[in-house]
């Protein structure tokens, strides 16, 4: 069976030096020794000042909305996975939808002005499939509407943009370290800004709001990580670069195999972006078709994924809304097809022929 994705392990006694030392101190969780190694070197990997381990993505993202005080509407895109939605219906606000470009399938930021008005507080942009957002442009509209800005960057670890870690953009930047992800900690989610007022107000946030020992400052939840997961996150940060190369590798293998299709479109990556080749979605021409390889694919013990469908703005819970053609079209028609670690080249190859075998029949 080859799955669109299978979680990196590290050795398994690298991960048992970890547990050892966890059995030795006694400190599970409570922002141990481990979550705190773990944030300092996340630090110096990406060069950046500030970042908190929260205990999962959509945490992160719920964090940044109530950390920013927002409220009323927030524009969002409809092609994103469920929790960039749910998060913000959770915490009391409205998303707006605005549809999306066809060629990065990112937010269209043509489009975002005329959805604004005086209920807009935020834009809550996701970097599709770690492509980066036009960040100059989103940034510049937010300034001129006195809009805040927060980046679902869950699938970015290890992409720049202009030669920084694209977590550094936007008032917060949150990314998810699930196990599906490029760096994960089996369960985790990471909060990032340049702010660090923001940084300490959310550090409350996700302990409870104490402030000192019998003393509490503001409301808080429990959105803190333990040891364990804190020593996933830092076996698998020494593979990042190994995990990151051989991401791109494969991507330039697929990218042999469909470079010349006329029925096969690809991800347009942004042209100041270094990117870290999270996934690999194809475009294809019908519904139809990409339903037919879907199931061709599945009938060889190959699962790819729809990804993202069906679109957040079909939620039952959201308004619905009719004008997001291009995000219509890209959401029947794509498909990411299996990237992991430990995929082979023979795999790869196995994949693209019966794609094309399919396209060709």
């Amino acid at each position: 069976m080859i799955n669109v994705n299978k979680p990196f392990l590290p050795k398994s006694d690298e991960y048992q030096r970890y547990v050892d030392q966890i059995f030795n101190i006694n400190w599970l969780t409570n922002n141990g020794p481990l979550v705190n190694e773990f944030e300092l070197k996340i630090k110096d990997y990406l060069k950046i000042n500030h970042f908190l381990f929260v205990s999962n993505g959509t945490i992160a993202l719920q964090f940044a909305i109530k950390a920013l005080d927002l409220k009323g509407e927030i524009i969002t895109t409809p092609f994103s996975y469920v929790a960039t939605t749910s998060s913000i219906v959770w915490e009391g606000c409205t998303p707006i939808f605005v549809d999306i470009d066809s060629k990065s399938f990112n937010i269209n930021p043509s489009k975002i002005e005329e959805k604004i008005n005086e209920n807009t507080s935020a834009i809550l942009a996701t970097h599709v499939y770690g492509n980066p957002c036009d960040i100059d442009q989103i940034q510049e509209i937010a300034e001129k509407h006195n809009l805040k800005v927060i980046y679902d960057a869950s699938h970015c670890f290890g992409t720049q943009y202009k030669n920084r870690s694209v977590f550094e953009y936007g008032d917060i930047s949150t990314t998810s370290f699930h196990a599906t992800k490029l760096l994960h900690s089996i369960e985790g989610g990471g909060v990032f800004s340049n702010d660090p007022q923001l940084i300490k107000k959310i550090a409350s946030m996700r302990n409870f709001g104490h402030d000192g020992e019998n003393k509490f400052s503001g409301l808080g939840i429990n959105g803190k990580n333990s040891e364990f997961h804190a020593a996933m996150g830092l076996c698998n940060l020494n593979y990042i670069d190994n995990i990151l190369e051989k991401r791109k590798s494969d991507s330039f293998r697929y990218n042999l195999w469909f470079d010349k299709s006329e029925d096969i479109s690809l991800l347009k990556v942004n042209n100041i972006t270094s990117f870290n080749y999270a996934y690999y979605p194809i475009v294809l021409k019908t519904k139809k078709i990409c339903e037919k390889i879907y199931k061709d694919l599945k009938e060889n013990n190959i699962y790819a994924r729809r990804y993202f469908y069906p679109l957040l703005s079909d939620l039952d819970y959201v308004e619905n809304s009719n004008d997001n053609i291009v995000a219509n079209e890209i959401t029947e028609k794509v498909l990411c097809l299996p990237l992991y670690y430990q995929l082979t080249n023979e795999e790869i190859d196995m994949i693209a022929r019966i794609i094309l075998r399919t396209l060709n029949n």
